[in-house]
């Protein structure tokens, strides 16, 4: 089957190759020939997003002018989004602050298509976060649905099966006009995509804020499990082993695609970008994923590359430069959706749902009779080669002949001007004390902001978006969102298995972003040790402005120093992640919004810890201690719309101890439900942990009002971290609260749950009560009433 298309499809490119076009023609094909012979033709490098000094690197490389199709590849590669040229020289920093210790458990680190952890019996995870931002707001269905389509084909290149994805999601104000159009589409490429295939979601984020109006961001994850034995990389090494294109047929949809997309700020003034944008089909991944899954299995595949950004550009340069340097391809057999395509647009096409092996001649026939019992269509296109040269024919001439590194890899680096903020003094003295923010002052107004904030779009069920995912198929699901951690289990038989969360804050990026991205790590960081699993790697998408802007690239090496450092204090390491830049529309940018992922490990998922307790009258115990950490708040925010001061403190060594407590009180079946404290303080954290499963609580302040020095205001609203709330039945309270002592470690006791009499209620003794009733109201109906 495979053969007859290829011969099809050849056919009708030579067809067409044989009717004469005029030189102005896009039909024309220039090959390095032709551009040897003719150096001042003229080429339009800055339409394809490349600066002049950049152009004038590439022929100097060359030591010609590049043809068009060599300028359709570096253009594409050496964007911002695929070269990563502006951050290449801060992102060495997190193997500069890499241990051994950290090391231990890292199978395959940053570098390749996503980072692989040992979790344990042979088993390997593979887990990873990439952006579709751009994408995403000018076709928001396929810009968040090839988006999760993307970060699954680069788990599947690692050599495994994908079992889950999460979803990191910022949008504008939630009562924007415009707001709509990109939530309903984006949640609903999300949930096609991903429930098409058969993957569960597990949790995420969702954040409303006017910064993100003009650039919602849309980060994905996918995690993948495999054993040791089966981790494939992408290299492609073996003289004469064949080159091979399988699965959807390239086409125009994807052209440039997120490539050049996400690599300049919006402008309102330059045409409409929408055709770049890629069109997804769960199904044909669906079925590519089965198929390489046999691949493996069968031992037919060298290496493998996923298509995606840059598409042909980046699967044969990166192959080639990861491996033994070489290339000869026959562009001409792609098999086309469209035959109109020139050969610049094959090379720069970002169709989805294609993959790139390299495979041994020997092997080739056991190869093709896998991908045709799939149905998936194949081409080989040509072989590894031992010349150093990336080399692309087109109907028998040669259109690209270049360094397969110098187009991959050896693309420009920055050093980019940084100047920290001129505004950054200003606003950290802007607190909430200098502003002078009015606190509630009666029983009544605190209660009024409880109610407030749990119905804030940013604190408010996610339900609305949650419920169109598909949170438990295929069955490993052991706990989703809306508890603290995603968990899935791995090996049916011991129970093995992972905890992620994602977490990012970008008003506490703002006000400082090294503390902001480390507050992220740590609020991911506690949420796994929550669930009960320990944290083992991490994984990011650093999400920012124009790196062309100082006070940009000032907050981006800050955050990037910050998050480093965070890794080395916490012993994880970054296994890999995704930098997305030129997120400003007009000169407006985003917050500084660091999304980091965290992956721990179970020996058993059986043991994990919910998120909301179930039964009645088990012991409430707050472990850390509470300041008056309120700049950047979610109360400063909801209540009066005001940013400044400083974030609260990053306390890394409590945060170890915390993680530990709770690591082993829910391993020893000490405590039955734990949340973290975090947006919202311990107010959020005590509605969503009644509101779990319907269980009130009786709360009492002030013994840690009068052991922490602060007012019940306080108690209730402050964001101080390393803080976690837990449930323990009466049979462990000796157990527990020696464990914490031996620690010296700071707990208190600040309530009981729910004794069952009566409508259930959230009780703050000597202040006031709210039913249950009460706060699911607010906190349910926010995003229905928004979007319907």
């Amino acid at each position: 089957m495979s053969e007859n298309l290829i011969s099809a499809n050849s056919e009708s490119a030579r067809a067409d190759e044989s009717q004469e076009v005029p030189a102005t023609s896009k039909k024309v094909r220039e090959t390095v020939e032709f551009a040897t012979a003719n150096p001042d033709v003229d080429q339009p490098f800055a339409e394809l997003g490349l600066k002049a000094d950049e152009y004038a690197r590439i022929k100097e490389i060359l030591g010609r002018r590049p043809t068009s199709a060599e300028l359709a590849m570096y253009s594409v590669m050496w964007s911002e989004h695929c070269s990563y040229k502006s951050s290449k020289v801060h992102l060495s920093k997190f193997g500069d602050y890499v241990t051994d210790e950290m090391k231990e458990h890292l199978l395959v680190g940053i570098g390749e298509n996503a980072g692989v952890v040992d979790i344990g019996d042979g088993w390997a995870v593979t887990f990873k976060v990439e952006s579709h931002n751009h994408p995403s707001y000018v076709e928001p269905h396929q810009g968040a649905a090839t988006g999760v389509g993307g970060i699954v084909r680069d788990i599947i290149s690692m050599g495994a099966r994908p079992v889950a994805v999460m979803d990191q999601l910022r949008f504008g104000a939630i009562d924007h006009p415009d707001t709509s159009r990109v939530v309903h589409g984006v949640v609903s490429g999300i949930s096609q995509y991903g429930n098409s295939l058969g993957l569960p979601n597990i949790g995420g984020e969702t954040v409303f804020d006017s910064v993100y109006q003009g650039n919602p961001l849309v980060n994905a994850l996918a995690v993948g499990v495999m054993r040791h034995e089966d981790i494939r990389l992408a290299n492609a090494s073996g003289k004469g082993n064949k080159v091979v294109l399988f699965g959807a047929r390239t086409g125009g949809d994807g052209i440039g695609g997120a490539s050049i997309l996400a690599s300049e700020s919006f402008d309102d003034t330059k045409p409409s970008k929408r055709p770049a944008v890629q069109v997804g089909d769960p199904f044909a991944e669906k079925v590519l994923i089965e198929c390489c899954l046999e691949l493996f299995r069968a031992g037919v595949v060298e290496g493998i590359q996923d298509l995606g950004a840059a598409g042909i550009s980046c699967a044969t340069s990166e192959l080639a430069s990861n491996g033994d340097g070489g290339m000869h391809i026959a562009l001409d057999d792609v098999l086309l959706r469209d035959d109109t395509l020139t050969p610049e647009e094959i090379l720069m096409s970002e169709s989805q749902e294609r993959m790139m092996a390299v495979v041994r001649p020997d092997r080739l026939d056991e190869f093709m009779a896998i991908v045709d019992k799939w149905d998936v269509e194949t081409s080989v296109l040509g072989e590894v080669t031992d010349t150093g040269r990336l080399i692309i024919e087109w109907h028998g001439d040669v259109i690209v002949d270049v360094p397969p590194r110098s187009v991959a890899h050896d693309g420009p680096v920055y050093q980019r001007p940084m100047t920290e903020p001129s505004w950054t003094a200003e606003v950290a003295a802007n607190s909430v004390e200098s502003a002078g923010l009015p606190r509630p002052e009666t029983d009544e107004e605190l209660k009024a902001t409880m109610v407030a904030l749990a119905g804030s779009p940013n604190l408010a069920s996610k339900e609305w978006i949650t419920t169109q995912y598909d949170r438990y198929v295929q069955g490993n699901t052991a706990q989703a969102f809306p508890d603290d951690a995603g968990v899935i289990r791995v090996d049916e038989e011991s129970g093995l298995g992972v905890a992620i969360a994602t977490d990012a804050n970008g008003r506490y990026g703002y006000l400082d972003p090294a503390r902001g991205a480390q507050l992220a790590l740590a609020e991911a960081y506690r949420n796994v040790a929550t669930a009960g699993a320990i944290p083992r790697a991490v994984t990011d998408c650093l999400n920012f402005g124009s790196p062309e802007d100082p006070e940009i690239m000032w907050q981006f090496a800050a955050a990037v120093e910050g998050l480093a450092e965070a890794c080395q204090d916490l012993g994880i390491p970054v296994t890999g992640g995704n930098v997305s830049l030129y997120n400003q529309t007009g000169g407006v940018a985003i917050h500084p919004t660091p999304v980091v992922g965290v992956l721990g490990i179970f020996d058993d998922v059986a043991r994990r810890t919910p998120s909301g307790w179930k039964e009645p009258g088990q012991t409430i115990y707050l472990l850390g201690t509470t300041e008056a950490e309120l700049d950047g708040s979610a109360w400063a925010d909801v209540t009066a719309g005001h940013l400044g001061g400083v974030p609260p403190k990053y306390r890394p060594e409590t945060e170890r101890e915390l993680a530990e407590i709770l690591i082993n009180s829910s391993r020893d079946g000490m405590v039955d439900a734990a949340h973290d404290l975090s947006e919202g303080g311990l107010s959020q954290a005590l509605v969503e942990s009644c509101l779990r499963y319907g269980t009130g609580a009786r709360i009492w302040l002030d013994e840690l009002c009068e052991r922490d020095g602060i007012d019940v205001f306080t108690a209730l609203f402050s964001e101080s971290t390393a803080r976690a709330i837990v449930a323990v039945p009466r049979s462990e309270e000796v157990r527990f609260k020696d464990m914490c002592t031996a620690r010296n470690f700071p707990f208190i006791r600040i309530g009981m749950t729910d004794t069952g009499d009566g409508s259930p209620q959230l009780e703050v003794v000597d202040h006031f009560s709210v039913g249950l009733d009460e706060l699911r109201n607010a906190h349910a109906e926010t995003l229905p009433k928004h979007f319907g």
